[in-house]
């Protein structure tokens, strides 16, 4: 059975789209982390993908300002990217710690 996840907060369309752009680009950092992959190929697809997935991150910020969303809720974003796993998919853009072996 899955559990149930909480709700995610209310976003106007540009916030939603900054979040999933974001964790788009994280997913692909993840791939591409020298220190957690094992073939080029992957990380060299990831690095390829990365360019338009930051240009996405990139239009979603200018909609936001454009329609005078100048300020970010940092706390709302923060929920909504709890919500859909962003503190475990960024864990992987970071350095694991040394093995003691």
């Amino acid at each position: 059975m899955v559990p149930e996840l909480p709700p995610l907060p209310a976003l106007t369309r540009a916030e939603g789209e900054f979040v999933d752009a974001y964790l788009e680009v994280v997913d692909l950092l993840g791939r591409i982390n020298p220190s957690r992959t094992s073939h080029t190929y992957g990380a060299l697809r990831a690095a390829q993908a990365l360019v338009g997935r930051a240009t996405a991150l990139r239009d979603a910020v200018t909609l936001m300002h454009v329609r005078g969303e100048s300020e970010v809720h940092a706390a709302t974003l923060a929920r909504a990217l709890r919500v859909l796993d962003g503190e475990r998919r960024s864990g992987r853009v970071t350095v694991p710690e040394e093995s003691s072996s």
